[in-house]
Formats: structure tokens, sequence, C-alpha cells
């Protein structure tokens, strides 16, 4: 079974994750939690696989809580699930040590296979939001400008 934390401040998008996830047979959700500064303290006690953080909570957003909880739990996979697909977003979470980046709008199909993905040790990040953010770095460096 693959352990799954689950940090989402919206108690009904929690749920409906939660819910989601559970319809897997290989998945099981051993935490939810509303705020991102109970993130690392909720993964010390249930030893998840992965993490799946929204940016945006209460306490520390997901970006914070994800350098927190590789720093304190660094076995525990990251993957970040999110409505704001922007390239700066994506850059700070791959520097706190985030293995996945997908966008709440992405077929909830592709949740599951992205929580497995991670967990046999692949990064899954948005192609869209990839491609932005690699031409973004682009264009920063053709200008002179640093991304």
């Amino acid at each position: 079974m693959i352990r799954v934390l689950l940090a989402e401040d919206q108690a009904m998008v929690r749920g409906a994750l939660a819910a989601l996830l559970t319809l897997e047979g290989d998945i099981e959700i051993v935490a939810e939690v509303g705020r991102g500064d109970e993130v690392a303290v909720a993964a010390r006690v249930t030893h998840p696989d992965v993490a799946l953080l929204d940016i945006e909570m209460p306490g520390c957003d997901g970006i914070t809580a994800a350098a927190d909880l590789h720093a304190q739990v660094p076995e525990c996979r990251i993957l970040i699930l999110t409505t704001f697909g922007r390239p700066g977003y994506l850059r700070k979470a791959m520097e706190s040590d985030v293995v996945g980046f997908l966008l709440k709008d992405a077929p909830s199909a592709l949740l599951a296979t992205a929580i497995r993905r991670v967990v046999a040790g692949e990064r899954v990040v948005d192609p869209a939001l990839a491609m932005t953010a690699l031409s973004e770095a682009h264009q920063c460096r053709f200008f002179g400008n640093r991304p």
C-alpha cells in the first residue's frame, strides 16, 4: 500500500481527494491536515510515502511546508496539487525538493498515476506548465535577465 498524507485547507476538496484516492486498491490515506504548519508533524507520526500538498494554506504555504517536510522526513516524496499553475511556483517547489507538481484542473485519473510514479522515483510535472517555465527561463537567459 502507498501511504498518503493529504494537506488541503478546503475541507470539501480534502474529503473529495481522500474519497477518490481511497477507491484505488493500492493507496491508503494515513493523514489529512488543513494547515501547512501541520504537515511535518503529521508526517512524523504517520510515516507517509507521499505527501500531497496544496500551495495556498493557512499556517504556512505548501512550498514552505514541503521544504520543512523534506528536512524532517526526507524519505517522504512530495507532490504539489494546486490551482496556481505559475512557473515561479514550480521553480520554488522544485527548489524545495518537491518531485511532482500537478494542477487541480487535470483529469482526476492522473492523480493516482502521479502518486504511483513519484513513489517509483520519477518526477511528475504538468507538461504545459513545464513548457511555460522552460520558455520563460530561456527568454530570461536570452535577454540577459535571471529567471
